[in-house]
């Protein structure tokens, strides 16, 4: 387990945990009671980075806005990127906010424009558009929200060098944001994990490696949003980030589980033994 020390020899282990916006109208009230027991613990730092897909589908089409999808990536232009933003950084972030304070944990909410937070460069997969990938985090941004004991909650807009905002697919910014503060990363979902066939039966796969993953893409086992989220949390393992798992937020304290040390959710490594639950 990774620790970071900080001042005063207080010990601090970092969690930045992915909400996806596909399940956040689902997220139980212990989900957030979850996160605030972990940050009240004094030695969990969680940080959250959320997405809002849905949400963004929704008002699009509510304003009549055109959108496509390419390999599971929303396909950005100006005019969506307006929409993503006053979705992400006004609405979902905000909620979410103060669903945490409900539960007693302190948010703290902002978006990588805000300070500079994300440093992006625009893709060079023309066909996707305005969508960024993350090149620096300022983390000396979220070590100063964290020393006065919030909870920091980002939406993944980032800017770039000349100032123009960028979407960021938010699986991609949390595991950025765990690569620099070497944390362990959380994707929160609707499934207890990836889920394979095994002898006739659905199971749920307990842990799986790089290797594994790749076939699983190649035999569309793993499919849609599912790709960029596996992939970047293999490039994370890749970057510091000690540990990913993708967890269902809709189980009862699955968060807690995780921390005590039960066989929740899908573990992602480099390498290691495949196991079925």
């Amino acid at each position: 387990m990774h620790r970071i020390g900080l001042e005063g020899g207080v010990r601090l282990e970092y969690v930045v945990i992915k909400c996806g916006g596909s399940i956040f109208s689902q997220l139980p009230p212990a989900f957030y009671r979850n996160i605030a027991e972990l940050h009240n613990k004094g030695d969990v730092q969680p940080v959250l980075v959320h997405g809002g897909g849905p949400l963004i589908s929704q008002t699009l089409s509510r304003l009549q806005v055109e959108t496509q999808f390419v390999d599971g990536l929303r396909v950005t232009t100006e005019e969506v990127l307006e929409v993503a933003e006053m979705v992400l950084s006004g609405s979902m972030n905000k909620q979410l906010v103060q669903n945490l304070q409900h539960q007693g944990g302190k948010g703290f909410g902002l978006s990588g424009v805000d300070g500079g937070l994300l440093r992006a460069i625009q893709s060079d997969n023309a066909a996707i558009g305005l969508v960024g990938t993350v090149k620096n985090v300022q983390v000396s941004i979220l070590h100063h929200l964290i020393d006065q004991g919030f909870i920091p909650v980002i939406s993944p807009i980032a800017i770039d060098e000349n100032g123009k905002k960028l979407n960021i697919n938010a699986d991609v910014a949390a595991a950025a944001v765990a690569q620099e503060l070497q944390a362990r990363l959380c994707y929160i979902s609707d499934i207890p994990g990836i889920l394979v066939e095994k002898n006739g039966e659905t199971k749920v796969l307990h842990e799986t490696t790089s290797s594994q993953i790749e076939q699983l893409i190649a035999d569309g086992t793993i499919n849609g949003g599912m790709i960029p989220k596996v992939r970047s949390a293999l490039q994370a393992l890749k970057n510091r980030v000690p540990e990913t798992v993708i967890l269902n937020g809709l189980e009862p304290d699955s968060l807690l589980s995780f921390y005590e040390g039960a066989a929740v959710g899908t573990k992602i490594s480099l390498t290691s033994e495949v196991g079925y639950v």
